[in-house]
């Protein structure tokens, strides 16, 4: 019988008594979504494979701690967001840079707004800059416009405190803006 029918909490269901059948079929539905999500982080295509297969075995040992608090899709992504961030940190090749050291406070009026118009910009345009910019400033962009994380997931997997995630957010915006005018 096909599992393709089946509600994902079926499916959570028979993945916790080690179908593994439930398992291929959880697998199929999510792949492509949390393949991308690790390739934004990793920024590379076989690591994010990697990646992303790990992160399904270690959603799989632990699906009995998934109390369906959320849907299974955003808690599949929590992890696969915090594995490939934990990857990327391991075996990045450049010297990753202590945030708390690095950053202040800035002052609500210390910027301004850019006036600019984006609306012209294509979505893949404002992607690849992203993909451009410093490493912290490209994870926190990814982290609050693409997946979709607030202010406190991110400082709770980047492992930084409210004030410097708001800063790195703010300052990785200015980037991205500076970035987008010169197009």
């Amino acid at each position: 019988m096909s599992l393709a029918s089946h509600t994902i909490e079926d499916l959570v269901s028979l993945c916790r008594r080690r179908d593994q059948r439930a398992q291929f079929e959880v697998y199929n539905r999510y792949c492509r979504a949390m393949y991308n999500v690790a390739l934004r982080i990793v920024k590379d295509e076989h690591y994010a494979e990697d990646v992303m297969q790990e992160g399904f075995l270690k959603a799989f040992t632990k699906i009995d701690d998934y109390r369906q608090e959320v849907a299974f899709g955003a808690w599949l992504k929590k992890i696969i967001v915090n594995y490939s961030i934990d990857f990327y940190k391991k075996n990045s090749r450049f010297v990753q840079e202590d945030l708390e050291k690095t950053l202040y406070k800035l002052e609500d009026g210390d910027f301004k707004e850019s006036e600019m118009d984006f609306i012209h910009l294509k979505a893949n345009q404002v992607f690849e800059s992203i993909q451009g910019l410093k490493d912290s400033y490209r994870m926190v962009l990814t982290l609050f416009f693409i997946e979709g994380y607030d202010h406190e997931e991110i400082t709770d997997i980047l492992g930084i405190n409210y004030g410097n995630c708001r800063t790195l957010l703010s300052r990785a915006k200015e980037s991205l803006r500076n970035k987008l005018q010169e197009l």
